[in-house]
């Protein structure tokens, strides 16, 4: 069976040429699953023998809603979808000023190891699909009511780890013909795998990488995030530096606050060593607290700000939204595994 939505509009166009049918069917089949239908009678312009052609060919990724949580705080809106294996993804919807956010997730869990992160507990199980990334924005939006304009793809797993399915839901959800969300509204997290961020800026995307950084050093950094063992913080910042070179594009930092491990003024300093003469953001994260760490929120948030700003070091301190919802990425994907119907863990990559 096909996964049809992770098609481009020109595969879809191939493939209707393949089996008799006129190429314009790709265009009006694409605008019908970018808008969230569920079964292929919805599409009510095709014909009956098309419909059931594809009925019997193709299948249509339709998540389902296992759980949601709305802060009273902030209106911010989690997610917690059901996908077609039995295996539970998280999505967050956030307000702002300038619009709504959706950050999305692109793995069933993730292996990176990151000892802050709730994501990473009990590993990856699969990658997700094309189609079941974009899903969170499509069904986000339509479940909400709510339009979105900016994507960010920091929920569970690594993208870098699902390189390919990550460019190609790019390519969907910035179509013309589909959500048409530009790439300078699209920021994409990784933890820093360099070669792929290298493959990246060859395609010359104008999306925002993230990068999360979390120390300044690579004692600090190996202990908290694992994927530093095998590159270094050196290796990483001059993978940035070509990133940049390349692209023309600012990097942003991820940098949890962590209290005693990260939070220091020589690791403030030395944070700002590393990127001088680079044009590049620090976005500093309150830590979420979670059970099974030990790690707590810094105390020094403010402290460390100022001491980067003191560098010429262009610092914020993230919102914190959803702060009652146990919105930070994987917490509740956790709860639903602990408890009496817990999402599966199937491996099958669809």
């Amino acid at each position: 069976m096909i996964d049809i939505k992770s098609m481009t509009q020109e595969e879809m166009s191939a493939y209707f040429q393949e089996n008799g049918q006129p190429s314009f069917r790709a265009k009006q089949v694409f605008q019908w699953l970018h808008r969230g239908v569920t079964s292929f009678e919805e599409m009510s312009n095709l014909p009956k023998s098309l419909r059931q052609m594809l009925s019997e060919q193709a299948y249509i990724t339709v998540p389902t809603v296992e759980r949601k949580q709305v802060s009273k705080l902030d209106g911010t809106i989690k997610y917690l979808w059901r996908m077609r294996d039995g295996n539970c993804i998280e999505t967050v919807l956030m307000r702002y000023k300038h619009g709504n956010t959706v950050c999305v997730s692109c793995q069933v869990g993730c292996n990176m190891g990151c000892v802050f992160c709730a994501s990473t507990l009990g590993g990856k199980v699969r990658d997700l699909a094309a189609s079941e990334i974009l899903d969170q924005v499509i069904f986000t939006q339509k479940d909400s009511g709510e339009e979105i304009s900016n994507i960010v793809m920091m929920g569970i797993g690594e993208p870098m780890d699902n390189f390919d399915r990550v460019l190609r839901f790019l390519e969907l959800v910035n179509h013309p013909d589909g959500l048409n969300i530009g790439m300078r509204h699209i920021s994409v997290s990784t933890c820093g795998l360099v070669q792929r961020i290298d493959r990246l800026a060859e395609m010359g995307l104008q999306l925002t990488l993230s990068v999360s950084l979390h120390a300044p050093d690579d004692e600090t950094r190996s202990r908290l995030m694992p994927v530093n063992r095998a590159v270094g913080v050196e290796k990483l910042m001059d993978t940035c530096r070509r990133y940049f070179e390349t692209t023309g594009r600012r990097i942003s930092y991820e940098y949890a606050m962590i209290d005693g491990v990260n939070d220091s003024d020589a690791q403030a300093d030395l944070l700002a060593s590393l990127l001088k003469g680079q044009p590049g953001h620090v976005n500093l994260i309150p830590l979420n607290n979670i059970e099974e760490s030990p790690l707590k929120p810094s105390r020094r948030v403010r402290q460390f700000q100022q001491r980067l700003e003191s560098h010429g070091v262009t610092a914020t301190v993230r919102r914190k939204l959803g702060g009652d919802i146990d919105a930070s990425c994987g917490q509740l994907r956790k709860k639903q595994m602990q408890g009496s119907e817990p999402c599966g863990r199937k491996g099958t990559s669809l």
